[in-house]
């Protein structure tokens, strides 16, 4: 083996290395903050996620998808689960592995479909021919932040002017609702810190529902 080759070898070596050390690091992190927070953890590869959650776009990316680093429980009275990502786009050559973080909290009545997230450049050139997003009464908000909803009262029983400010103020993440939990996630992984900020602003929008949507939401299971 030429010299070229043993030093190839051994920076993939080390960097093999350094990212098992890396991912054990994490997992130990996590797993402390699951117990001091009372939940359970799982370091262990869940694929269930897709299935169980068929209307979060996020957990649907590419294939070959799986949650690790699961902490799992009750959170101020609302079940949370808390996850780190991965999924594969490509094959091959092409094969790129892709991780992020989210944090789902389930609602305590039926919610509906709705999707926000921080407005980015290329919404403002689809704006521009005709894909529009749903606008509110303060332009800081609609500047902000990119909404969509099927049912376009809901988006606006959901963010109303306490919760925009609410969110104005909090760090960005992106937000989905399905009929029964809210996921909210970032495209990298996060550390103690932004999973607890992830799960507060999930709260927070949750927690500032008015009482009378929550009455029609859950009239209508009934």
């Amino acid at each position: 083996m030429s010299g070229s080759s043993i030093i190839i070898v051994g920076l993939a070596v080390a960097g093999i290395a350094i990212a098992m050390w890396f991912s054990a690091k994490r997992k130990k992190e996590i797993a402390a903050w699951a117990a001091k927070a009372g939940l359970s953890f799982s370091a262990g590869s869940d694929r269930s996620y897709d299935n169980r959650y068929p209307h979060f776009g996020c957990l649907h990316r590419g294939h070959t998808r799986s949650a690790t680093n699961i902490a799992s429980g009750t959170w101020k009275g609302r079940w949370l689960e808390a996850f780190d990502y991965r999924y594969v786009t490509g094959h091959g050559k092409n094969r790129s592995v892709h991780t992020f973080s989210a944090i789902i909290l389930r609602s305590d009545f039926p919610l509906k479909s709705l999707q926000l997230r921080p407005e980015n450049a290329f919404d403002k050139l689809t704006e521009f021919f005709g894909a529009d997003d749903i606008d509110f009464e303060s332009d800081e908000f609609s500047r902000e932040f990119h909404v969509k909803s099927p049912d376009k009262k809901w988006a606006f029983d959901v963010l109303h002017q306490r919760t925009m400010q609410f969110l104005l103020k909090s760090p960005r993440y992106s937000i989905e609702f399905d009929t029964g939990s809210v996921i909210c996630w970032r495209n990298r992984r996060l550390d103690i810190s932004a999973r607890e900020s992830a799960i507060e602003v999930a709260l927070g929008i949750l927690d500032q529902l008015p009482e009378y949507v929550i009455r029609e939401q859950s009239k209508g299971a009934t």
